[in-house]
């Protein structure tokens, strides 16, 4: 099971191949200031991670909603085209 960007601690990040806690760190402050990711690409705008880290990570990582509580299935309809 992949790991969740939006609800991922420090810790759980750190485990993952190539991320310290440094950009551990970095991953959480850019998903706090924008408000949780909404696609696994944007990984690619945190500093510290380039292409190469990101095409390791990409199947090790999921986005899904910020709370772990219910799931229930929100399927919003986003008119971003593609």
């Amino acid at each position: 099971m992949a790991l969740n960007l939006n609800t991922a601690t420090i810790q759980e990040l750190d485990a993952l191949p190539g991320i310290g806690p440094v950009l551990a760190e970095r991953i959480i402050e850019f998903r706090e200031k924008r408000g949780g990711f909404r696609r696994v690409e944007e990984l690619l705008a945190v500093p510290g991670i380039s292409e190469r880290k990101w095409q390791t990570l990409r199947t090790l990582v999921e986005v899904g909603t910020r709370r772990s509580g219910s799931s229930s299935s929100g399927a919003r309809s986003e008119r971003n085209g593609g």
